[in-house]
This record gives C-alpha cells, sequence and structure tokens, in this order.
C-alpha cells in the first residue's frame, strides 16, 4: 500500500509510525492506512485550537509545538495537559460522543498536528486491518495514562510531585508559561515559586 495523501509530507511516515509505537505495535501498512485518513493542520502560537461549547472534530498528534487543554472554572483555567512532540491531544468525552466540549485546547507555542476526524477514524476502524484491536490499545493507553498521573497527583508531596515532573520533562520549565505549569501540577503559583527558586540554587 503506497502513501497516496498528498498533504502528508513523507518525513512524517517515519515519525508517526515510531511515535505511534509508544500507544501500541503497528506495522507498516496499517501506518500507512493511518496516515492516508490523516490530514495536517499548522497553528500560530496563542491559537484557540477548540473551544469549550464545540465539538471536537480530531484526534491529532502533535508534531511540533507546544499545545495545552484546560477547562475553566470562574475567571480562572485549569491545565489539565501539556501535549509536545508525538503526544496525542484532543477532548477525549465530546469526540468520542460527539458532544459539546467542556474543555479547550491551546497552543502555546508555534503548532504543527497530524489529525484524524472522526469519520476518518470510524471508517479507518471498520476497514483496516487489525483497526479494531488498535482502537482498544490506544483507549487502554491513553486511560492508563491518565490514570497513572492521577494516581501520582494524589499519592505524591506538593514537593516531590514538582521533582518528578522536572525529572521527566527539564525542558518544560523554559517552554511553558509558569502560571500554566503550576496549574497543571496543582500548585500553588507561589509555592512552584519557591521550588523552582530551589531548584535554581541547587
Amino acid at each position: 500500500m503506497e502513501l497516496v495523501n498528498p498533504n502528508i509530507d513523507p518525513a512524517l511516515f517515519n515519525y508517526a509510525i515510531n511515535n505511534l509505537q509508544r500507544y501500541f505495535p503497528v506495522n507498516e501498512e496499517q501506518a500507512v492506512f493511518m496516515l492516508n485518513c490523516s490530514e495536517i493542520r499548522n497553528f500560530s502560537k496563542r491559537t484557540v485550537v477548540l473551544n469549550v461549547g464545540e465539538i471536537e472534530g480530531y484526534l491529532s498528534m502533535v508534531v511540533s509545538g507546544l499545545v495545552r487543554k484546560y477547562v475553566r472554572r470562574g475567571k480562572n483555567e485549569s491545565t489539565l495537559q501539556l501535549a509536545t512532540e508525538g503526544h496525542i491531544i484532543h477532548s477525549e468525552i465530546s469526540f468520542l460522543k460527539q458532544n459539546h466540549s467542556l474543555v479547550a485546547i491551546e497552543t502555546i507555542e508555534p503548532t504543527t498536528m497530524i489529525g484524524i476526524s472522526y469519520k476518518s477514524l470510524n471508517h479507518m476502524l471498520d476497514h483496516m486491518p487489525g483497526g479494531d484491536r488498535m482502537g482498544r490499545q490506544l483507549l487502554v493507553a491513553m486511560f492508563a495514562k491518565k490514570d497513572e498521573r492521577h494516581y501520582k497527583s494524589l499519592s505524591l508531596s506538593t514537593r516531590e510531585r514538582f521533582l518528578d515532573y522536572l525529572k521527566n520533562h527539564p525542558h518544560m520549565l523554559q517552554r511553558v508559561p509558569q502560571k500554566h505549569l503550576a496549574s497543571y501540577l496543582n500548585i500553588k503559583p507561589e509555592t512552584f515559586s519557591r521550588l523552582k527558586h530551589l531548584v535554581k540554587l541547587s
């Protein structure tokens, strides 16, 4: 099967295969099938990709850039996800049920994403060899990761949570505004500043 989607750069072929392996095993035929169903979308910095009340149309992987998913609480915002290169981001419930989203998605940096629409995903799962199994594996991987993060937020102290995140994502201090990072880690801004200062001194 040849890559026939003219909007997909051939360089993305290997990129997508390598990153999809993080979620489930995928062979070349399956990867080509998925890419032929996919679209490339480019966004400027601080672009709202999905607003609250809209219906999520895409399951997307970040190719380059940085995206955050958040929920509004009055005048405040709580960051639920920070997605960098190779990570999948979408409004899960809105996408799966095709109802109005309770979360918003916005770029932090100029961002390129490769995404598959709801209609194309269903076509792919129905017609691609091993599609049903792949769909189940993707759901399991995403929900397991979300559950793991929830467990860490409950089991680790504020300091432990901060240090654990920095150990695994050291580049994020430079890429993400402090208020979004503090919100994502569920740490008060003043506490985050104090912990960040200690890291700089060490």
